[in-house]
Order: structure tokens, then C-alpha cells, then sequence
């Protein structure tokens, strides 16, 4: 993709009192500003962030394992999370109330709510169990389950669409009508690891990012898949012959205008128009590695989580990487598609 300028300063705000441990995942309530962060030290936190940039914390609840993802529910009513405890777990936020709301044999990867507008709260979990399933919340028992063909590594979903990314590169796609049987089922276009998938805001596709410096866009449509590529990227040429790649840890895609940002291991974060295939602006490089992002319900607010991601075990957790969540007001020409 063509290249844009380069932001020399970030100015962006802190949250306060964030995390003790790596942020597994960030997100915006769809209707008010909460901020949520599930994270590895067994909790999942919830900000409200004003106007300002401010932040204060609303709420917490705790897994029994690092809580390994978040998400809020279509009326933000409500947030679920998935944890390595095998759980499914959800807070009211009007209450406080806490419930266990899923169960796997394995460590919870990813978690969506998957209803459709104004119809009862369904949840999907899928599990390094190598299972889908789907959670009616008036029921303990699974109302559906699909046998993956590997542990799951990303999911998100675009009702109707829901996409399933799992180890060996594989991809399953649902249409959420029929939510137990897989529309398609395939190969990453990418060579190595996924590491995050994100669904286009349009709903016809989803960008898929990997462990190699490179993101895939993906049509699904059979007559829009010509349209189908993929492009590398957060890669440093500059170390002579040898170019270090970095993973894609995070795809987020704004809600108005439908652009999408990268977040890497590079510490760096960059938003890209897909549709002119144009890189739109990268961000200055961040002290440690991005780690999950998330825009909030008008696209006005950005937030980013940076700390360690453990690629390098446990002796690579330096003390000098601190734990941060930050905030970044979106300016306009940064995410809107260019006029060619």
C-alpha cells in the first residue's frame, strides 16, 4: 500500500489504574464510553472515559486464570469475557451482578455476542478446546457447538457474519442464519500464525493479520473474492540484508468510515483504506509492543493497549515494559478514506 506521513509526537492520555499484567483485549462499549480490558492478571476492568480524556474506574471482576478476552453487548448492557479458567463469564453493568455464562474444556480464546438488533442476548465462545459454541443466556447449556478443526486463535463477527480463525491457518466462516454449519471453510491467505481477525464494517469481508508483517483482505462473497488481497507491513528494512517482521497483534476497524488500524509488535500503530489500498497515517513508535485497540461508538476515541505479549517467554518480561492503556483523539483526515 502507498505510504503517508509520519505523526512526530503522540500526545495521548493514560487510564488510570490500568492493569497489573499484560491487556489480552480492549472494548468500547457500542452505546457510552466504558472501556473494557481483560488482561492477564485474571481481571477484567471497566472504565468511563469522559469527553476530556479522563478515565475512572467503574468496574472489575476477576477469572480464576488470566483472562484471555472481552466484549460488550449490542444495547452495552453488558460485558462477557473468556478466560484460560475454561470460563465464560459476564457482569450487568447496571447491577454489578457477576454470572458464569459458558463453559469449555479448554481455555476460552475469543468471545462475541452474535444477535441480531433486539433479539435475546447470544454469546459465542470458541476454545482452545477446538469448539464453537453458542450461548443462549437464559439457558446453562450450549444451544449449539461446532467441532473445529483446530484450537481457536481469533474470531469476530458482523451479524450475520461471524469468522473463526483457528491454529494451521485455518478460517471458518458462518452466516449466523444457520449458525452451526459452516458457510465456508478454508486456508489464511497468509503463510504464517494468524494472530487477529477484524470484520469489515460493510459486512461483505474481514482483514485477517499474522506473526509475519503481512495482513490479508478478504472477500467472501464468490463475486467480490477477485477483489481478495494481502500486503505486508510494521516491517524495518534498516538492519542491512535482513528485514525484521513483526506480528500483527490487532485490526480494528473505524465504524463511520470503515478504515482499519494495525497495531504490532513494533510498537507502532497504523490506519490503512482498503478500499483505495492507501496507507492513511502511521503513528510514532511506542516503547513497547501494541497489543489490542479498539475504537469507541462514533469513532472518536482510540484506545490502544501496549505491554509485553510474551513472544519471548517469561525471560523476556523486562521490568522496564510497563502495562499501559492510552487513549488518542481520532482526527478525521487520519481515518477518512482519501478522495482520488
Amino acid at each position: 500500500m502507498d505510504s503517508n506521513q509520519t505523526d512526530p509526537q503522540i500526545r495521548d492520555v493514560e487510564i488510570n489504574q490500568p492493569p497489573s499484567d499484560s491487556v489480552s483485549e480492549l472494548a468500547f462499549n457500542p452505546k457510552a464510553n466504558f472501556l473494557a480490558a481483560s488482561s492477564w492478571d485474571n481481571e477484567v476492568r471497566i472504565w468511563e472515559v469522559m469527553d476530556t480524556g479522563a478515565s475512572a474506574g467503574k468496574a472489575s471482576y476477576s477469572h480464576q486464570a488470566p483472562a484471555l478476552c472481552c466484549a460488550w453487548s449490542k444495547d452495552g448492557s453488558k460485558v462477557a469475557s473468556g478466560g484460560a479458567d475454561k470460563a465464560g463469564r459476564m457482569m450487568d453493568i447496571s447491577t454489578g451482578q457477576t454470572t458464569q455464562i459458558a463453559q469449555h474444556d479448554g481455555p476460552i480464546r475469543c468471545i462475541k455476542f452474535v444477535e441480531a438488533e433486539n433479539s435475546s442476548p447470544i454469546v459465542a465462545t470458541a476454545s482452545w478446546d477446538k469448539t464453537l459454541k453458542y450461548w443462549d443466556l437464559r439457558q446453562q447449556s450450549p444451544i449449539g457447538t461446532v467441532n473445529l478443526p483446530e484450537r481457536a486463535y481469533a474470531m469476530d463477527c458482523n451479524h450475520p457474519m461471524l469468522v473463526v480463525a483457528t491454529a494451521e491457518r485455518k478460517v471458518l466462516i458462518f452466516n449466523l442464519s444457520n449458525p452451526t454449519v459452516p458457510f465456508d471453510t478454508g486456508e489464511s491467505p497468509l503463510k504464517w500464525q494468524t494472530r487477529t481477525v477484524s470484520c469489515f464494517t460493510s459486512g461483505d469481508g474481514y482483514a485477517i493479520g499474522s506473526i509475519e508483517g503481512r495482513v490479508g483482505i478478504q472477500y467472501v462473497e464468490p463475486k467480490l473474492k477477485d477483489k481478495s488481497f494481502s500486503f505486508k507491513c510494521h516491517r524495518d528494512p534498516s538492519k542491512g540484508v535482513e528485514t525484521l517482521v513483526y506480528a500483527i497483534n490487532s485490526i480494528t476497524h473505524h465504524p463511520i468510515y470503515g478504515t482499519f488500524v494495525t497495531g504490532s509488535n513494533d510498537g507502532s500503530f497504523v490506519s490503512w483504506d482498503k478500499d483505495s489500498r492507501h496507507k492513511l497515517k502511521t503513528y510514532a513508535k511506542l516503547d513497547a509492543p501494541v497489543l489490542s485497540s479498539a475504537f469507541n461508538g462514533d469513532g472518536k476515541l482510540f484506545a490502544y493497549a501496549i505491554g509485553y505479549d510474551w513472544a519471548q517467554g517469561y525471560k523476556g518480561n523486562l521490568s522496564t515494559i510497563k502495562n499501559t492503556i492510552k487513549l488518542h483523539a481520532v482526527q478525521e483526515e487520519d481515518v477518512k478514506p482519501k478522495q482520488r
